[in-house]
C-alpha cells in the first residue's frame, strides 16, 4: 500500500512540474534528432505522462491542485495542437486530437475520482499510457496481419502487445490495494475490454475512450 507523503506539501506539484518540464524537453531533443520518426517524440511524452498519477497518488496531491493543474495541461495541449509551440508533441501525420483527449481524460478523473478512489483512476491512465503508448511503437515494427477500422490502421502485434500490457498495468496497481481492486479474471476482462477501446482511434478518441472506460469498469466490478 502506498503510504501518505509526510514532508512539504509542495513536494508533489514540483515533481510533477519537473517531470512534464522534462518530457517536453526531451520530445524537443527526439524530434530534433530525428525529425523522420514523428511518433517517437509524440509516444515518448504519451507513455511519459503517465507516472504523472502515480506522482500525484504518492505525494498525495491535494485536489484543489491536481484538478486545475491537469485543466490547465489540457487547455496548454489544446493550444500547442493549434499554434504547434511543440512540434515534437504533435507534428505527426494524421488528423488526431488525441493529446486534447488525453488531457481531458485524465482531467475527468481526477474529477470524479480524486482523491478518494485513487486505484480505478490510475488504473486508467497507465493502461492508456503503457498500454496504448507501446502498442503504438511496436505494432508498426513488428509483421503481423493488419486491419482498419474507421480508417485507422491496427495489427495483430499491436493489439496483443496493449492487451498483455493492460493486464499487466491492471494486475500491477491491484497489488497496491488488493482488498479495493476487482478479482483477477475481472482484470483480465477490464484488460480486454481496453484493447476493443483502443481499436477505435479515430481522431485520437481512444485517449478518452480507454481510460475512462478502463476506470468505469474497474468501479463497476469491484467487490
Amino acid at each position: 500500500m502506498i503510504q501518505a507523503w509526510q514532508g512539504p506539501p509542495w513536494t508533489g506539484p514540483a515533481v510533477v512540474a519537473g517531470w512534464l518540464a522534462l518530457l517536453a524537453l526531451l520530445a524537443s531533443l527526439v524530434k530534433h534528432r530525428w525529425p523522420k520518426q514523428s511518433e517517437w517524440s509524440r509516444k515518448l511524452v504519451h507513455i511519459g505522462t503517465g507516472p504523472v498519477v502515480l506522482m500525484a497518488w504518492f505525494f498525495a496531491i491535494d485536489r484543489a491542485i491536481a484538478i486545475p493543474v491537469a485543466g490547465v495541461v489540457t487547455l496548454l495541449a489544446a493550444l500547442n495542437h493549434r499554434l504547434r509551440l511543440l512540434p515534437g508533441i504533435e507534428d505527426i501525420d494524421r488528423h488526431s486530437y488525441g493529446t486534447i483527449a488525453y488531457g481531458a481524460s485524465i482531467t475527468l478523473l481526477f474529477w470524479f475520482l480524486w482523491p478518494d478512489r485513487p486505484q480505478p483512476l490510475v488504473a486508467g491512465v497507465l493502461v492508456m499510457a503503457f498500454g496504448d503508448g507501446m502498442a503504438g511503437l511496436l505494432g508498426p515494427l513488428i509483421p503481423s496481419p493488419r486491419w482498419r477500422v474507421l480508417g485507422q490502421t491496427r495489427s495483430l502485434a499491436g493489439t496483443a502487445v496493449m492487451g498483455v500490457l493492460a493486464a499487466a498495468v491492471l494486475k500491477g496497481v491491484a497489488l497496491v490495494q488488493p482488498a479495493a481492486a476487482p478479482s483477477t479474471w475481472s482484470l483480465l476482462a477490464i484488460a480486454a475490454g481496453a484493447t476493443a477501446l483502443e481499436q477505435w482511434a479515430s481522431l485520437g478518441v481512444d485517449n478518452l475512450t480507454v481510460p475512462l472506460g478502463v476506470a468505469g469498469l474497474w468501479l463497476w466490478l469491484m467487490p
